[in-house]
């Protein structure tokens, strides 16, 4: 029977000491498969070879010091994101602090301390598996942004192009730019809801009868449920904005009547930038409206479809906007 392949991290040591290798081994070969160099030229071969998920790495070494291996690890796209833990004797704050310019995530002082480095090594390993699955998370949103505009007759660059202007709307309004650059990974997912709507009253050419119409204005609940709940993050926005985009300002929206401040914030957000992009670019049914067209419309309905306050800082953003349009043409 073949054994289980072994799926413990793989942490690669560094140091131009056996005896400290020999000390380092000992404390960590119990949790985790192990290299080994004694160079740093060695270490960055081993580095790209093996890809380990973490790098314990000693400074005082002849030829190149620990600083040179670091900034060689972070410059190659394929050692990058790998976490460097410095191991050293020095103590010296301004030696903390070329360590950290140099790419580290932390910095052990010597004589090391059993508890302290596996301490140590479980949080940035936890940290890269966090980031690994938020990635990950990330691309499911993504793709299934993608699945909805395989369902529609609109394009991929519709999408971006209309997430991008969320986001500089967002940052216009005054939200952080960690909360924009959520939105800009949410917003692709507002129409995923016509994934359950029948082809032919998605892409029926001429206009809705009363029942299609019905069907049709179901996609934002659909939509809600393929999000499904979730406490916070990209999910969260996702699941807002695409329950509530088509709802209006006056009340007079879908699929819930909400009115004013009642709607949430990112659902008017992107509001306002998937009409504007909708309305300048070309469609099967209808030909683009000159920008400035489209603004107006926009402004003209202030208060009736869109959220005034962000009506008024969305024209003074043309000139990024346009260089969106540019860079994300059809």
């Amino acid at each position: 029977m073949t054994p289980a392949p072994d799926q413990r991290p793989r942490l690669l040591l560094v140091d131009d000491e056996p005896t400290n290798l020999q000390v380092l081994r000992h404390i960590l070969q119990a949790d985790y498969r192990l290299l080994f160099a004694t160079d740093g030229e060695r270490a960055l071969q081993v580095a790209r070879e093996q890809r380990p998920d973490l790098v314990l790495l000693d400074i005082m070494m002849p030829n190149m010091d620990g600083y040179a291996v670091c900034r060689a690890l972070k410059a190659d796209a394929t050692t990058a994101a790998v976490p460097v833990i410095f191991i050293t004797a020095l103590t010296d704050s301004q030696d903390e602090t070329a360590g950290f310019d140099a790419g580290a995530v932390d910095y052990i002082t010597k004589p090391v301390s059993p508890p302290v480095v596996r301490a140590r090594v479980r949080t940035h390993l936890s940290l890269v598996r966090m980031d690994e699955l938020r990635e990950t998370r990330l691309q499911i949103v993504q793709r299934l942004g993608r699945a909805a505009e395989y369902k529609d007759n609109e394009t991929g660059m519709h999408v971006i192009r209309m997430s991008h202007f969320a986001q500089l709307l967002a940052l216009a309004a005054g939200h952080s730019p960690a909360w924009a650059e959520d939105l800009l990974n949410a917003a692709p997912m507002h129409d995923v809801g016509k994934i359950g709507i029948p082809d032919a009253v998605l892409r029926k050419p001429g206009p809705l009868d009363a029942q299609e119409w019905d069907t049709m204005r179901r996609h934002p609940e659909i939509g809600a449920e393929i999000i499904g709940e979730h406490p916070s993050g990209v999910l969260q926005l996702a699941r807002e904005i695409a329950l509530a985009h088509h709802e209006k300002w006056d009340g007079s929206g879908y699929p819930r009547g909400l009115a004013g401040e009642a709607i949430p914030v990112s659902a008017r957000i992107v509001a306002v930038a998937d009409v504007f992009d909708a309305l300048t670019t070309r469609r099967p049914y209808k030909e683009p409206w000159p920008v400035q067209e489209a603004l107006d419309h926009i402004a003209a309905q202030a208060g009736k479809h869109f959220d005034p306050t962000l009506v008024a800082l969305f024209a003074p953003l043309l000139p990024q906007l346009q260089e969106i349009r540019a860079r994300w043409a059809d």
